[in-house]
């Protein structure tokens, strides 16, 4: 049997091309190879937007769309809504009984969004368990791999260590540990040379349009040193040259652009309008293939998930209540 794989995205805005380096690009390949589970996270975008959760049902039809989009294909991965599996909750019940306060207060992520994002009170005690729903989710479908990025490592080993408190209270090996698939490219800059974030607003979404996608990038940061197309430029680290690598096939000629930008014998301008025509080659067949599913067809595809997904959580969870019955009676 094939191993299988658990990840998903939180509804929370447009996809973008940082999400498909470093996710989307990944999947693609890794549902070729394994039993691939990919789950709209609203729960989790709920514990972040509680105050306002008016857009995340639209957002979560969108982040379909642009996974179906980018190659993610239903007919060989299981595609749903997490809160359409009441498991989720029930689960994350039961292991935030038996996780210690002190795991998730050290969780580094936690503390640094608490710091970052203004304008919500997200000292709550959703937002503290996150990873415990999130633990619940990889183990509900026992999944032996999680795609993560390094900055993710430590919540998966959380999930780890909660996995084995279960076990070696309960004397019940019930969930397999899961081991991580590290991404391959490193998370992308934002267009201003600061992180890619949606609040920034710094970013190329998978949906934009060929005009939006070429005044983003001729709005790029570039070499802040270079006041003149004959001044030699940086290209190591300006974000204009790394999306070049990314998304320009023709490496003949970022290699050139690259050349002649570090000689002071090419302008900022040529060297945008080339990364412009090489992004909008990546996002049209994207486009295509957006511009031809419906909300409908959207809804199809994750209610059939949803019934695919709901026997393996329905399994695990039945599973579980059956040790702790026995624990407890």
């Amino acid at each position: 049997m094939k191993k299988r794989i658990l990840s998903g995205m939180r509804p929370t805005g447009r996809l973008h091309l940082g999400h498909f380096v470093g996710a989307l690009k990944s999947w693609t390949s890794l549902q070729e190879k394994y039993d691939c589970f990919f789950m709209v996270a609203d729960w989790h975008a709920l514990m972040g937007e509680y105050e306002n959760p008016s857009d995340i049902a639209k957002n979560s039809i969108e982040v379909v769309k642009d996974w179906i989009s980018c190659g993610i294909d239903p007919s060989q991965s299981t595609i749903f809504i997490q809160s359409m599996i009441p498991e989720h909750l029930e689960l994350a019940m039961v292991f935030s009984l038996l996780t210690p306060l002190g795991w998730l207060e050290r969780c580094t992520t936690y503390k640094e969004q608490l710091r970052e994002i203004k304008g919500r009170m997200l000292a709550t005690y959703g937002f503290l368990g996150y990873p415990v729903l999130q633990a619940a989710d990889i183990a509900l479908y026992n999944a032996n791999l999680v795609p993560v990025g390094m900055d993710q490592l430590p919540h998966l080993e959380l999930a780890r260590e909660i996995i084995r408190r279960f076990h070696g209270l309960y004397k019940k090996k019930i969930f397999v540990e899961p081991e991580p698939v590290l991404t391959e490219t490193p998370r992308l800059i934002g267009l201003d040379n600061r992180k890619m974030s949606k609040s920034y607003g710094n970013f190329i979404a998978l949906s934009d349009t060929p005009e939006a996608v070429s005044k983003k990038v001729h709005s790029m940061y570039t070499d802040p040193a270079r006041t003149r197309a004959d001044i030699p430029g940086k290209v190591e680290g300006n974000p204009v040259f790394i999306y070049h690598d990314l998304f320009n096939p023709d490496t003949a000629e970022v290699a050139d652009l690259k050349e002649r930008y570090s000689r002071g014998q090419v302008g900022d301008v040529e060297v945008k309008k080339k990364l412009t025509l090489a992004i909008n080659a990546f996002l049209d067949p994207v486009r295509r293939r957006r511009a031809k599913l419906s909300d409908a067809d959207v809804l199809r595809i994750v209610k059939e998930g949803a019934v695919k997904a709901a026997k393996t959580a329905k399994r695990t969870m039945n599973e579980v209540k059956k040790c702790l019955h026995q624990v407890i009676m």
